[in-house]
């Protein structure tokens, strides 16, 4: 893959922690830094250094154009790279809440398209990213498109841009639901008596390690919850409390990821 972006560029249009932490990726996967035209208003004293082309001329007919801006600068953003639209280039946005419909209106409908929504563990190499293209993307592209976004993580291919809303709900929200999670275990602790430091160092590493062993265990996570819940023990009596069906996590989880999802169709619409 990266022969093709060797030979006809790669551009990225936006290198903020998204795009900084995919170009990461590529450059330490292999791929040459003259290889990819970076354009970016105020690029990092990082980006400075890392041998790309930065806002200069673009090639002619690039493999692949990534946008990585933010939805509300893409008015700005898009005329940059309009010019390679109808044609072979294949273009992949990361950017939330903007519709294939929306860059086929500005690039051309028949430019093929790839949607992604990945998540901030992204910067961490540790994200997870789904997509979804419309008819015009062929298998190679497809291909293509998940090669680049795996620098960042792991890829999922959805049935359709339908399924988009429902992964922001899940995935793309869900880091900030276990960011909450561990600072309200951490809080919880303090107030049973752990110093504050003592109290969030332990809500990190037990959320950070439960979610790596239950990502590498071959049980679910309903199994693995029944592994470590002795009957009528001190985890029994909190699950009491989380799991129950009106005040616990099954609700206020259901309802956290539809108000997210609904928030999401109606930033897209």
């Amino acid at each position: 893959m990266f022969e093709e972006l060797s030979e006809r560029g790669l551009v990225l249009l936006g290198c903020g922690k998204m795009g900084s932490a995919m170009l990461a990726g590529w450059l330490d996967r292999g791929l040459a830094p003259d290889a990819v035209s970076v354009i970016d208003p105020k690029p990092s004293d990082w980006l400075r250094g890392t041998g790309v082309r930065l806002n200069g001329d673009l090639p002619d007919s690039p493999a692949v154009v990534l946008i990585a801006v933010k939805p509300q600068m893409m008015g700005d953003a898009l005329p940059d790279i309009a010019a390679f639209g109808n044609g072979p280039t294949l273009f992949v946005s990361v950017a939330a809440g903007t519709t294939i419909a929306t860059f086929e209106d500005v690039l051309g409908a028949a430019s093929p398209i790839v949607r992604a929504m990945p998540n901030t563990p992204a910067a961490v190499g540790r994200g997870i990213t789904a997509i979804t293209g419309n008819a015009r993307v062929a298998p190679a592209q497809m291909d293509m498109a998940e090669t680049l976004l795996q620098a960042v993580g792991q890829v999922v291919r959805l049935e359709g841009e339908h399924q988009m809303d429902a992964v922001t709900g899940v995935s793309g929200s869900g880091p900030a639901y276990v960011f909450h999670l561990i600072e309200t275990l951490a809080a919880a602790g303090a107030a049973e008596g752990l110093p504050e430091d003592l109290a969030m160092r332990l809500a990190k590493a037990t959320v950070a390690g439960a979610g790596a062993l239950a990502e590498a265990a071959e049980e679910t996570p309903a199994q693995l919850r029944v592994n470590v819940t002795s009957p009528a023990g001190t985890t029994a009596a909190a699950l009491e409390v989380l799991m129950d069906e009106e005040t616990g996590f099954p609700k206020l989880l259901r309802q956290a990821v539809k108000a997210a999802a609904s928030r999401a169709r109606e930033l897209g619409s």
